[in-house]
Order: C-alpha cells, then structure tokens, then sequence
C-alpha cells in the first residue's frame, strides 16, 4: 500500500473512534491484530498491556467508551510509509488532563495488523 492510502486508514479510525463507533473501528482491524497500550497494562494487568484479536480489542474499546463518554482523540500529526503509520493525538477526556499519545499502526492488506501506543 502505498502511504496515502494507509493515511486514509488513520483518518478512517480516527472518524471511527472518535464516533465510539465500536464496528467501523473494528473493520479496519484484521481478525488477529495485536495491540499494545499502556493502559491496558495497568486496567487489566493479567494482559501485561497486549491484547490480540477483535474479541479482545472490542471488549477493550466497549468498556473505554462506557467508562469515558466524552473520550475523543484529536489528531496532531501523521508520518507513514508504505506498511506503517505513526500517529501523534491529544487524548481528551471531561475532567481530566489532556494527555499526548503516539501511536504506531502496521498495515497489511488494508487491515491494521498491529498497534503500539506510547505515552507518559
């Protein structure tokens, strides 16, 4: 894939996301993808931050979304190449801080195969 069209898949997750559109953000994701975050390292320790599957991530961004109405991610920069993409966003949430995330997605076959997110 060339780089535009991985960045219309970030755009794409983004919409997604942002809409707590649970199935469209799972459509970008292949059946095994792996993801990484912190968050989950310290929300479900057993998992020591990875999970992989769509069962998992659905699971994973079904409870965000109920715990976090408000949650939206504002992007802020993209650099990609021809089978990943990094992500820069503000992780937004009412009555929290703003949080600065990264994220590194890999992409094959038009499907999100795998994602890292960094952040403090």
């Amino acid at each position: 894939m060339n780089s535009e069209k991985i960045q219309s898949i970030a755009f794409k997750w983004f919409e997604a996301f942002n809409k707590h559109d649970l199935e469209q953000l799972l459509s970008l994701y292949d059946e095994e993808a792996a993801h990484y975050s912190p968050k989950l390292k310290v929300r479900q320790p057993e998992t020591l931050g990875l999970i992989q599957g769509k069962p998992a991530l659905r699971n994973w961004w079904q409870d965000a979304f109920e715990r976090l109405p408000s949650l939206q991610y504002k992007p802020t920069s993209f650099t990609s190449n021809n089978e990943r993409i990094f992500m820069e966003y503000v992780r937004i949430v009412d009555g929290e801080e703003d949080m600065l995330v990264a994220e590194v997605s890999e992409i094959r076959d038009g499907k999100i195969i795998a994602s890292r997110v960094y952040h403090g």
